[in-house]
């Protein structure tokens, strides 16, 4: 049996319907599936977040959480993005990778004063520990998870 001192969670919303999941991150090659749905909850991939989900899912993780971000139109902003994927794949099980579209959640961007995109920010214990401005390569990425004691 499992303690809850090996179970790392957090709460993320499903992304077809919409219903939020207590989720132990650290069995993400499980495939952990919604509650409602039984849609898989992909792990290995960026969460999207908006104005609704971001604060519950940075307060509610127990494992470090990286956020990209970004606008679609941003041109840095697409050339990191697939350094965020393989991120999000790399550190499944050990970090929530989320992004967040400047444009369509001002609410989420606000309250972290961002002059800039892409900006990321890791953030631990539900607040911000680590933060830098400019499109990075993966290696950059991981650097500041590893950080965090992730390895």
């Amino acid at each position: 049996m499992e303690t809850a001192a090996t179970t790392t969670r957090a709460t993320l919303r499903c992304a077809f319907c919409q219903s939020w999941n207590r989720i132990d991150v650290s069995r993400a090659q499980d495939r952990p599936k919604c509650g409602k749905c039984g849609t898989p909850m992909l792990l290995d991939r960026p969460s999207h977040l908006d104005d609704e989900t971001f604060s519950r899912t940075i307060a509610e993780s127990q494992v470090p959480v990286i956020v990209d971000f970004y606008a679609d139109w941003c041109g840095p902003c697409k050339m990191m993005a697939p350094a965020v994927d393989q991120l999000a794949a790399n550190y499944a099980g050990r970090a929530i990778v989320a992004k967040v579209n400047t444009d369509l959640a001002p609410g989420a961007t606000r309250p972290f004063n961002i002059r800039g995109i892409p900006t990321t920010i890791v953030f631990s214990g539900g607040k911000e520990v680590q933060r830098q401005s400019g499109a990075m390569p993966y290696m950059m990425l991981a650097a500041m998870l590893d950080r965090q004691n992730l390895g």
